[in-house]
């Protein structure tokens, strides 16, 4: 297997007042084994400056940590339980999330935003769908915890009662229920009814109309919310008891019938 240019994990492009941060593993789902954890947390500290879109290529915003990679010690997620209290905060295994920026960052969610990449959006302020976006935990089904704050953060976003449907079931969400649910929206905002653009672009004229209100204000107003709310402790938690899982042998096993099945589904298509 060719091994990846670490440098071209995760692309950022400059667009105006606006910059756009990007994984770059499309052959993979855009999913994130540790290089990418880390590339993608120096570029949020590097651009805390400025507005931020997290955005998709290749066809999806991100679907979870890379399981190939777990057991490589080279490629595998960090994984450390310390957490200091200053800011922004300390890298976690799926990268910005445990991170407090001064700006807002919008997730532009295109195609699959699911598992550790549902995580993400969650870690976002706004998260912006267009008709292509399937958000879910779906990592339920592959004896994957939730360690980078989805337990912590989704029943903050959508009510503790659909928190627990989505994240028991496993199920897929469409667009259009994420905008029901509230655990998404378009702009010009609307709850109701998926945009026809892009989520990239529709993020685009969210950032830009951002852009233009007094910062001073709009950053301390947006830090006011995440330390009225502190979630340090309960993700600390929450990873204690990810770790249990993952070293249970149900993680294990569950791992390994996942790739002998992608295997079989190779061969047959052969």
């Amino acid at each position: 297997m060719t091994k990846e240019d670490s440098s071209k994990l995760v692309l950022v492009e400059k667009r105006g007042t606006t910059t756009i941060v990007t994984i770059n593993r499309p052959h993979k789902r855009n999913c994130v084994n540790g290089p990418t954890a880390r590339a993608l947390y120096q570029a949020f500290l590097d651009f805390d400056a400025d507005p931020l879109i997290f955005g998709p290529l290749g066809g999806n915003f991100c679907a979870g940590a890379d399981l190939a990679a777990i057991q490589n010690q080279d490629e595998a997620n960090p994984m450390s339980s310390e957490w200091s209290d200053s800011l922004p905060g300390p890298i976690g295994p799926m990268g910005p999330s445990r991170m407090i920026l001064s700006k807002p960052v919008i997730a532009a969610i295109s195609g699959f935003a699911v598992a550790g990449g549902l995580e993400l959006a969650l870690w976002c302020d706004i998260r912006i769908v267009d008709t292509t976006a399937t958000l879910g935990v779906f990592c339920r089904m592959r004896g994957v915890p939730l360690i980078d704050g989805g337990t912590v953060r989704l029943p903050q976003v959508v009510g503790r009662g659909v928190a627990m449907d989505l994240m028991l079931t496993g199920r897929p969400v469409k667009a259009q229920e994420a905008l029901k649910l509230q655990l998404a929206t378009c702009y010009p905002t609307s709850y109701e009814i998926v945009n026809d653009a892009s989520a990239l672009e529709q993020a685009l004229a969210l950032a830009a109309s951002l852009a233009e209100h007094p910062q001073t204000c709009l950053r301390n107003d947006r830090l006011s919310t995440h330390f009225a709310s502190p979630i340090r402790d309960a993700m600390i938690k929450e990873f204690e008891l990810g770790l249990e899982t993952l070293t249970s042998g149900e993680f294990l096993e569950a791992i390994s019938k996942f790739f002998r099945e992608t295997e079989a589904k190779k061969l047959t298509k052969l």
